[in-house]
């Protein structure tokens, strides 16, 4: 069984096509590692190396949003004792930029779901987390 599922595997390489058209998508998956600190959004996947993908990197607090192997983080985590996981949960409600903003505010991508969900119950958002 592959880490995502290849309906979300199949958006996230839409998405890659579709750039530059959108260059800043909705997460389509997000991955942690239970018992760790480490979390990813992911919005795209190359077309041409899908071992590739793009999307905000947590690990433990520092955050990095670019590209990332699919390959090496699971084999990192792996031997961390960290197996990572697909949140099939995960129901995202903002652009890329938006969670990242809020991470960075926050200081985690945990903590910046839990104020966007806070947030999104308000008519706006606070004024740092708007897309721009």
């Amino acid at each position: 069984m592959q880490l995502i599922p290849k309906a979300l595997r199949a958006r996230m390489l839409a998405n890659d096509r579709n750039l530059p058209n959108d260059i800043d998508p909705i997460p389509v998956v997000k991955l942690f590692a239970p018992g760790g600190a480490a979390t990813w959004l992911l919005t795209e996947l190359d077309s041409n190396d899908q071992d590739r993908a793009f999307g905000l990197s947590d690990t433990g607090g520092a955050l990095k949003l670019g590209y990332l192997s699919l390959s090496e983080i699971t084999s990192i985590n792996k031997r961390l004792g960290h197996p990572l996981k697909y949140d099939p949960s995960f129901a995202p409600q903002f652009r890329l930029s938006v969670y990242a903003a809020a991470a960075r505010q926050a200081g985690s991508i945990p903590a910046a779901e839990e104020r966007l969900q806070d947030a999104s119950g308000r008519s706006t958002l606070p004024r740092a987390f708007q897309y721009k």
